[in-house]
């Protein structure tokens, strides 16, 4: 009989287990649980615009991180807190002879929105501490994670900050902490849907390159301009010069300048809106200069189809932007519009983790 050859198990078993492990650094369970905590903060960001839209932000007028959970149940608390809503001036200015049940239906949307965060906060932290004790949280995303978490919490203080500026002497909110607000929500957002990539695909080769630099500048710039579109919201800007292109029929408001720059910047409706109308120009240019940059040099598949993808984003967004601004900010519009910001952001957030991510794989074009 002819002797068989040995067998190297050790060869065999080595790429089943790398088969089994995957790349370094990766798990797909965390990656899951990431991009739904992000979902859940779109939907923050959707609700709370809406809450903005129907002023209904100050129509809780307390901070109970924990017993708030429960609304009023019983006829003598509905009375209650209408008693603390009608002692604020958004009441006595605006909505003076405003009914119970014409109260009830701002308190729900204000206290859906606050129910919401909770709700990011459990969904976040226990899972959080699940994976943590398990080692199944990739240990370079660990630290990153309980940033988020940190984030998160800290969120919850600033909305009260936010809440507490329309309390006394305001009718609605100062439009610089709205943009606080909203800002650091977009940071959370953009920050989870990146450490989901991270934990999606695991570790990966990375280097300086233009692309990369282009399309985090790109992401800045969408940032921003998110940032002035709250502002714009907080001034009421969007209420006010609906013709486009012009404003007034001029290109540059008359009444621009508000007699020092933090209140042109925060407070100026026509300011707002001619900033927010710029950001939006330049966000267009610059989402379709990566997009033919893309397409016109070498770079990696996935970066032209995601530079391509934003790109038609944007043009959406400016779209609908638009539309919101001739029709007077009607609610559904003013929705889509806040919806589809964040859309774009997340598309912007992938394209800038995508161009930094294999620098050193292009496509040839033809």
């Amino acid at each position: 009989m002819t002797a068989q050859p040995a067998v190297d198990t050790a060869n065999l078993s080595a790429p089943r287990t790398q088969a089994v492990r995957g790349p370094a650094g990766r798990s797909r369970a965390v990656a899951v649980w990431l991009f739904a905590v992000a979902a859940l903060v779109l939907a923050m960001v959707v609700v709370g615009g809406a809450t903005r839209l129907t002023g209904s932000g100050l129509s809780i007028t307390q901070w109970r991180p924990i017993s708030g959970v429960a609304p009023p149940l019983t006829a003598s608390g509905w009375a209650r807190a209408f008693a603390f809503y009608r002692a604020t001036p958004q009441y006595r200015l605006v909505n003076a002879g405003m009914s119970l049940s014409q109260f009830q239906s701002i308190f729900w949307w204000e206290w859906s929105h606050r129910l919401l965060g909770r709700l990011i906060g459990v969904v976040f932290a226990l899972p959080f501490v699940v994976f943590l004790t398990r080692h199944q949280i990739p240990r370079r995303l660990a630290g990153r994670c309980a940033l988020l978490l940190a984030l998160g919490a800290l969120q919850g203080l600033v909305g009260w900050w936010m809440v507490v500026s329309g309390l006394e002497g305001r009718v609605a909110v100062a439009p610089e902490r709205l943009a606080v607000h909203l800002g650091l929500a977009l940071v959370l957002y953009g920050a989870l849907i990146w450490t989901a990539l991270e934990a999606w695909t695991g570790e990966g080769r990375r280097a300086r390159s233009p692309w990369r630099a282009a399309a985090l500048a790109l992401l800045a710039g969408i940032f921003l301009q998110c940032l002035l579109g709250a502002l714009l919201a907080g001034s009421r800007g969007g209420l006010i010069d609906n013709d486009w292109p012009l404003m007034s029929g001029r290109f540059f408001p008359a009444d621009y300048w508000r007699g020092s720059l933090a209140a042109t910047l925060f407070e100026g409706p026509a300011a707002s809106q001619f900033d927010h109308r710029i950001g939006a120009c330049a966000v267009l240019a610059g989402s379709l200069s990566l997009a033919a940059w893309a397409r016109l040099r070498p770079a990696t598949p996935m970066l032209r189809r995601m530079s391509l993808f934003l790109a038609l984003a944007v043009i959406a967004q400016a779209g609908l932007g638009i539309a919101t601004l001739r029709f007077i900010d009607p609610l559904a519009l003013a929705m889509a519009h806040q919806a589809g910001a964040a859309i774009v952001l997340a598309i912007a957030v992938t394209t800038a983790w995508t161009a930094g991510r294999y620098p050193d794989t292009v496509a040839t074009n033809p």
